[in-house]
């Protein structure tokens, strides 16, 4: 299934979009998006493409760490995205914001980890007429990318002829806010797929977005991360090194100059 280590055992069936999960690991069935769910935030709403978009399982763990998990408010999550397009646009996410989490009060963040295939995460400030910062950020297998608490994001196939697989560490009171992204008729940007395959950008006219920054992928020394080591491993020799996706507060002094 994957071309980079994830630290957990799991495979993926090619066709179906299901997860197998190996000794020692436990998950649940995936949920499948349908291409019909995310419509909303198309640029066109009527669209042909693939259907389910993807498929995503949440609270995949060793069992040996789900009392740890549970305490820390950790959840770790799966997804495989199909290949094609969605008209014009590559396979993609509807984009939403994290709702605010009951037990810390912040809007948390999201670490990925790229397993297969090329993404792009988007995010922007927010999901007002003024959306203030708008980031693109490409990653492969083996990249993680930090999107901070608050911000508007979707997850992009950037290669629109293989599959994306990524794995992500998320807020076990997880909840997506919808409502101002489906108010601008999506996010400020939608990806277009080039006539060489590329991906490039046609700005919302809904929103009045100040220009889109476009960049690869970088190391996060800021929370101690390690760029190498898988992000499932990495909370295995250290629970604290991704503690703070479920507690934010502990970095409340960066995230206010913070970038992905």
């Amino acid at each position: 299934m994957r071309q980079v280590e994830t630290g957990l055992d799991l495979t993926i069936d090619p066709v179906t979009m299901e997860f197998g999960y190996g000794a020692g690991v436990l998950g649940p069935k995936p949920e499948f998006r349908t291409l019909d769910a995310i419509r909303p935030s198309l640029m066109d709403a009527h669209c042909s493409g693939p259907s389910p978009v993807y498929s995503i399982a949440m609270d995949v763990r060793r069992a040996e760490d789900e009392g740890d998990l549970k305490a820390r408010y950790l959840l770790f999550g799966v997804v495989a995205y199909a290949t094609g397009r969605l008209g014009i646009e590559p396979v993609r996410s509807q984009g939403h914001i994290h709702a605010i989490a009951p037990h810390s009060g912040w809007s948390p963040p999201e670490l990925f980890e790229i397993w297969e295939g090329k993404a792009i995460i988007y995010a922007q400030q927010r999901a007002t007429d003024e959306p203030g910062h708008c980031v693109a950020v490409t990653a492969g297998p083996g990249d993680k990318v930090v999107v901070p608490p608050g911000w508007a994001h979707s997850v992009i196939n950037a290669d629109t002829d293989k599959r994306m697989v990524f794995g992500a560490w998320c807020d076990r009171q997880f909840g997506f806010e919808y409502n101002d992204v489906r108010a601008h008729g999506g996010l400020a940007y939608f990806p277009i797929v080039q006539p060489d395959g590329a991906i490039g950008w046609i700005a919302n006219g809904r929103y009045q977005a100040r220009g889109l920054e476009q960049r690869e992928s970088r190391s996060y020394p800021e929370f101690g991360l390690d760029p190498v080591k898988p992000v499932y491993a990495q909370y295995r020799s250290n629970p604290k090194s991704v503690e703070w996706v479920a507690q934010p507060q502990q970095f409340a002094g960066l995230w206010p100059r913070f970038e992905p």
